[in-house]
């Protein structure tokens, strides 16, 4: 009998350590959110998993507020790194916090370090035989008066493809993506895919809130879907595991 059991344990192991695992590194826009029954808001990382076979593990390491260089001090990026194994994906999205010209602990210059602290990323990946993709940050719902969709994200996203196609990395542009979303909904209801609630209207924010730079639920189940529409058009073997 014990024997039997110790069979079916190794089994059990050997059938998980077959599974890959995406790891998602990046900030609130993709990172999981707390007390999902009652919160609306999620991260597009959070929404993954519904699109991809049981045969994917989704490791969503993002976390709210972090820029690349707030990941990297804080150990976070370490803590990835030796999760690693070959075979594993790494889905990079950062920006967002980047840009925090007044906060010298999440900065970074687009054109050095925030350009170094990505391929600190790739390199080290690809250390572990393990796979990169660079995905750029999503667009904030910023319209101008005319009704005009304004870049969110300055040389970030510039750079970004520049190392990709620098170090041949795979680079899905959620910016632009996620621009011809927020433009195809239109000025109002694009709304719906950020947190816009009126004062008592939703009980997990009673004094309401306008938020355009975090998503729905709607909102991050279409920017999942979008980052993984793009997935399948690549020449990776992680296409295969796509459900849509």
């Amino acid at each position: 009998m014990k024997h039997l059991i110790l069979i079916i344990s190794l089994l059990t192991i050997n059938c998980f350590s077959q599974k890959t695992t995406i790891y998602t590194i990046g900030d609130s826009t993709m990172a999981n959110k707390e007390n999902p029954e009652k919160n609306p808001e999620r991260g597009w990382g959070q929404m993954l998993s519904t699109f991809f076979t049981d045969e994917v593990v989704i490791d969503n390491r993002a976390v709210n507020g972090r820029s690349t260089r707030s990941f990297i001090d804080l150990k976070l990026w370490e803590s990835v790194y030796n999760s690693l194994k070959k075979g594993d994906y790494v889905f990079i999205q950062f920006g967002h916090n980047d840009g925090k010209l007044t906060d010298p602990t999440r900065y970074t210059n687009p054109h050095t370090s925030y350009r170094h602290n990505l391929i600190k990323f790739i390199v080290e990946t690809r250390e572990k035989k393990a796979i990169p993709i660079l995905f750029s940050s999503i667009t904030r719902r910023t319209f101008n008066e005319q009704g005009v969709l304004i870049d969110s994200h300055g040389d970030y996203t510039q750079e970004m493809r520049l190392v990709a196609q620098e170090y041949k990395v795979p680079f899905i542009d959620m910016q632009y993506y996620t621009e011809l979303l927020e433009e195809s909904y239109g000025v109002e209801k694009s709304k719906e895919l950020h947190l816009h609630f009126n004062p008592e209207e939703n009980s997990y924010i009673p004094k309401g809130i306008e938020d355009n730079t975090h998503l729905s639920i709607k909102g991050a189940t279409e920017v999942a879907k979008i980052a993984v529409q793009q997935i399948k058009l690549l020449d990776i073997p992680l296409k295969k595991e796509v459900k849509l």
